[in-house]
């Protein structure tokens, strides 16, 4: 039931809001990913870029995840280089393979980072690197912790689209002391800006 709610409310935002934002769809071996973003001028001096994203891979574990990044350029000579600060909640029922069945259940708030470098010239082109990491202490119910990174290169298609190709890794702890990778590999995608 938890996994059914998560995909319908991922999916539902996007379709009753009527602000600017993005869609975000990334493909890998054996998980997909859709996230919503939007942006909001309320936070720091650049504003901030929020989130609302549900992934599920080839054991129907389901993670859904909310974040906010707080983003903004270099103030050095560096105009192509970006960086990002912010949280992400994360709320996922994990079955794992079946020889393992660990109908797991849990939570996490995550602090990290974003950062992104284009590279001047006529192709738009970017690379982009982000981390978050959740310890024990804000960790809720069977999760005991979590980590996930990502590396893309970018490609932009047009102004408002974005394809790219990366790796990512999301591995979420339990109380058990078992660390399971929920995604562990490269993948495709696809943001598109409206």
């Amino acid at each position: 039931m938890l996994r059914k709610a998560l995909i319908i409310s991922t999916l539902l935002f996007p379709a009753g809001s009527a602000i600017a934002g993005a869609l975000d769809f990334r493909v890998g071996k054996d998980a997909a990913e859709l996230t919503f973003f939007t942006q909001t001028s309320s936070f720091g001096y650049g504003g901030a870029d929020i989130g609302f994203g549900a992934l599920i891979n080839e054991h129907n574990d389901v993670i859904g995840n909310g974040s906010i990044l707080v983003t903004g350029s270099s103030t050095g000579d560096v105009k192509g280089l970006h960086f990002g600060v912010g949280a992400k909640a994360y709320v996922g029922s994990l079955e794992g393979p079946s020889s393992a069945s660990l109908d797991v259940d849990g939570g996490a708030i995550a602090i990290g980072g974003q950062m992104r470098y284009v590279f001047p010239g006529t192709t738009p082109f970017a690379i982009l690197g982000e981390a978050f990491f959740a310890p024990e202490v804000t960790s809720i119910s069977d999760f005991d912790g979590l980590l996930e990174y990502r590396l893309a290169l970018e490609l932009e298609v047009t102004p408002s689209a974005r394809a790219y190709v990366g790796y990512r890794m999301l591995e979420v702890t339990f109380d058990r002391d078992i660390d399971y990778e929920v995604d562990d590999a490269a993948h495709v995608g696809v943001r598109f800006e409206f």
